[in-house]
This record gives structure tokens, C-alpha cells and sequence, in this order.
């Protein structure tokens, strides 16, 4: 469905309403540096690079294709870890102002938050909106740093995920890359201090660990047929 973008307005747009979460939640979602602390405590956080541009971002993995989403929760919008793109669904960032765009299915027949109130200021709904937009766009800057500390430090290296199921059904995830440990372990003691007070070296350690959880959405992956079956 084409996008139908229109600057919001209170007068304009003040009976619109929407629903809370629109369904269905994206399997991989891009994520801002603030993030990854929140999103690696219940999924994978990986980089993936962009093949026209080569440039990396930040992703959480919620299921390992698209359809599947496989953290307790993110479906009905109820995680531990909500991202930011997800609760600004159907707002975009339009220079000073926000954009709605009213083909998105947050704004499907039957919404029941408004956006405004009776005297047109946001309701809290829709400032939670603001904030998520707000914080994207506040969080670039400091996402690009990230990333670029990331490869100045060499620190980023290629991960293949191979999985095999109770089913027969095998999955092979390419184009993905995670922290090094071994680089991580092998900077100097500068390079670690400026990691370090540059609030990096935590966010690192985060993405490097948050590997585990590939096998802890494949368990819940193997969980889910086995229910099927039975």
C-alpha cells in the first residue's frame, strides 16, 4: 500500500486515532546505540552492512525470518524490549515537524488511542511517540560514532549462523557481523580507555554477548513446532 504522508495536525488531524502496536512485528529491527544494552538482555544484536552503500547498522533479531518473531512478547507489543522504531510506527520525521503516514495500518479502522485531546495537545500516547522520534533522531550522531569506533578499532568481524531444527528444517543466516572478541581482548590500554569513556566499550561487550541468545530464540523456535505437532 502507497504511503499517504501528511504533516500532523491537531486541527486537521484531531479525531484520528490509532492502535497501539500494528501488527505484525518486524522480524529484524534497526536500532540506535542507546539501545543495545536493553535489546541484548532478550535478543541478538548484530550489524548488518548495507550492500549499496556499505555502510553498518545496528539490528535486533527477533526471529530468524520474515513472519517469525520469536521474542516472549514483542508480537502483542509486551517485550522487556520495545524498540523505538517500533513505537513510532506510522510517524515519521518530517524536519521540524512529525508526518503521518494514514495508509499504515496503525491507523486501520477501529484505533482507539487519539492523538489529541479535547484542547488539541498531544495525549500521552502520542507524546510516547514524540519521544521515540525524538530520541532516533537525537541518537544518529552518536550512533555513527559508535559504529565508525567499531571499524577504526577493527573491531567487527563477519558471523555465520548456522541452525538446525527438531523438524529437518536447517536455516543459514549470512550477512551478519557481530564484535570480535579476540579484537576486543587485543586493544592496547588506550584504545580501551577511549572505548570505555566514550561509553562504547559496554555496548560492545553487550553485542558480542548477545550471541547467546541465537540459541535461545532457536530453543523457543524448536518449542513452538513441538507444540505444532503435538
Amino acid at each position: 500500500m502507497a504511503e499517504q504522508l501528511e504533516i500532523l495536525n491537531s486541527e486537521v488531524h484531531r479525531m484520528l486515532a490509532m492502535h497501539p502496536i500494528a501488527a505484525p512485528h518486524p522480524h529484524v529491527v534497526q536500532i540506535v546505540a542507546g539501545e543495545i544494552e536493553q535489546a541484548a538482555a532478550c535478543c541478538p544484536v548484530v550489524l548488518t552492512k548495507s550492500p549499496e552503500t556499505g555502510r553498518f547498522a545496528l539490528v535486533a533479531m527477533f526471529g530468524f525470518q520474515p513472519g517469525e518473531v520469536l521474542v516472549e512478547g514483542a508480537a502483542e507489543g509486551t517485550a522487556a524490549f520495545l524498540p523505538l522504531d517500533v513505537q513510532r510506527q506510522g510517524f515519521f520525521a518530517a524536519d521540524d515537524n512529525i508526518a503521518v503516514d494514514l495508509a499504515h495500518p496503525r491507523f486501520a479502522p477501529g484505533g482507539s488511542i487519539a492523538l489529541f485531546d479535547g484542547l488539541g495537545g498531544p495525549t500521552d500516547e502520542m507524546r510516547a511517540v514524540q519521544r521515540a522520534i525524538g530520541r532516533i533522531m537525537g541518537s544518529a550522531a552518536q550512533t555513527e560514532q559508535f559504529i565508525a569506533a567499531l571499524v577504526e578499532q577493527r573491531l567487527i568481524e563477519p558471523v555465520d549462523v548456522s541452525l538446525s531444527f527438531d523438524d529437518g528444517q536447517t536455516l543459514s543466516l549470512g550477512g551478519l557481523y557481530t564484535v570480535s572478541g579476540d579484537a576486543l581482548a587485543a586493544l592496547d590500554d588506550a584504545g580501551v580507555v577511549r572505548m570505555f569513556r566514550a561509553g562504547w566499550l559496554q555496548a560492545a561487550l553487550a553485542i558480542r554477548g548477545s550471541l547467546a541468545q541465537i540459541g535461545v530464540l532457536a530453543r523457543r523456535r524448536n518449542e513452538r513446532l513441538a507444540g505444532a505437532w503435538g
